[in-house]
């Protein structure tokens, strides 16, 4: 079983795009969407939800009023400003300021707060005519994405070795923080999706430094490359340099829009040469796994 996670130095590079394209083209898989905090992967999948999990992403601070003394020590040690005092003298805590640090319930002088468990966001096991799909949805403005992802990528490889299935597809999220490095850790191979833009080229080179710190294999591809073809050039350039694999480079084509419209992704919607370069695409990243296999 491999795991392949697509990921980006920055947003709307067009990994979810691919990665739905991808997951047509892999056989006896499962997809995951590690971008929980603002997955969108659901959109192209169609995914029928079997099974539904709550998140505890952390704790938050509730206050029992009839043990409260109304002292105000709460108040001044928060430095987040989520303890208030109410008009009529009764002190609230907003769950949403709330930052989960328990340092409130540590100063009480009467153990008036207590931190209590707090939902952050479900995650779901549904049905594709795909295969299996794991994907989340964190709750607005909730932290520990990390976690998160730990969570449905677990459930995902139990899926996969539990039905003996061949890969592992995850849609990761943008950047280099904690969701990232929690979507790369154990991959056998990353597919880093960039533009040919400045911003695009610098937060290429960001996402694969770190990606090799934690010494995953790296592969690379240009989406609207035609879009600035000098800058194509030197992104090509910089993976030869870098000994980073490039397989591919996908012009800019209305027909994607048209095929997001639609909800369906690209290589069943349509048969054309944007299509075709992502179908080449998924043969050179099998070959990276078969090459890989052999060097262990």
């Amino acid at each position: 079983m491999k795991q392949l996670v697509i990921i980006s130095g920055k947003g709307g590079t067009g990994k979810t795009i691919i990665a739905a394209s991808i997951a047509t083209l892999a056989q006896n898989k499962v997809m995951v969407d590690c971008d929980v905090d603002a997955a969108n992967l659901y959109l192209l999948l169609h995914p029928e939800i079997q099974e539904t999990h709550q998140f505890i992403g952390g704790k938050k601070a509730h206050i029992d009023v009839e043990k409260c003394t109304l002292c105000g020590e709460c108040m001044d040690i928060c430095r987040f400003e989520a303890i208030a005092e109410k008009e009529d003298g009764e002190i609230i805590i907003d769950p949403i300021s709330c930052e989960g640090c328990g340092v409130c319930s540590y100063v009480c002088p009467v153990e008036a707060i207590e931190m209590e468990k707090s939902i952050s966001g479900e995650w779901f096991v549904s049905r594709t005519k795909y295969g299996p799909f794991v994907h989340a949805r964190l709750g607005i403005g909730e932290e520990n994405s990390g976690k998160l992802v730990a969570e449905v990528r677990k459930k995902a490889k139990e899926i996969a070795d539990r039905n003996n299935l061949d890969f592992v597809i995850i849609d990761g999220p943008p950047g280099i923080g904690c969701p990232v490095i929690s979507s790369l850790s154990g991959t056998d191979l990353a597919l880093v999706v960039t533009e040919p833009t400045l911003s695009g080229i610098h937060d290429m080179e960001r996402v694969v430094q770190m990606a090799h710190h934690f010494k995953t294999q790296t592969a690379c591809c240009i989406n609207k490359y035609d879009l600035n073809l000098q800058n194509s050039n030197h992104i090509e350039i910089w993976c030869k340099k870098n000994s980073v694999p490039f397989i591919g480079k996908i012009p800019f084509d209305e027909e994607v829009t048209k095929s997001l419209v639609q909800q369906t992704p690209l290589t069943e919607y349509t048969n054309n040469s944007t299509s075709k370069e992502i179908k080449k695409m998924w043969q050179k990243l099998h070959k990276l796994f078969i090459r890989e296999e052999i060097k262990k």
